[in-house]
């Protein structure tokens, strides 16, 4: 599967938020920190409001760059199990300290977009 990307990319932060542009992306990696396995109707619950199109959208673009590893096991009923990768775990990482930010201004963000 070919991910739309922005190539040629200018620097290291066009290339990373290329691979978690979208809304829902980084709150999947974030679903599967820690060594989480989780299959697809669990991330879904873990997510509240995404749609089942745009999770398996999603899941396949992290996928297709190598971030998130799909594991399909051949059973009856089939099962398939989604788990981050080495390069997800980095990435999970360089996130950290975004979430951080996020947590600390919470608060006067939400305050800034209450509607007038």
């Amino acid at each position: 599967m070919l991910v739309k990307s922005r190539l040629p990319y200018h620097c290291g932060i066009d290339a990373a938020i290329d691979v978690i542009g979208g809304r829902w992306k980084v709150l999947i990696l974030w679903a599967l920190d820690s060594g989480t396995t989780l299959r697809f109707a669990q991330l879904r619950r873990a997510l509240s409001g995404v749609s089942e199109k745009v999770l398996i959208q999603q899941l396949r673009e992290l996928e297709a760059d190598e971030v998130v590893h799909r594991e399909v096991f051949r059973e009856v009923p089939p099962r398939v199990e989604y788990s981050l990768t080495e390069l997800g775990q980095s990435l999970n990482e360089a996130l950290a300290p975004l979430g951080e930010w996020g947590r600390r201004h919470r608060a006067k963000i939400e305050s800034n977009r209450q509607p007038v």
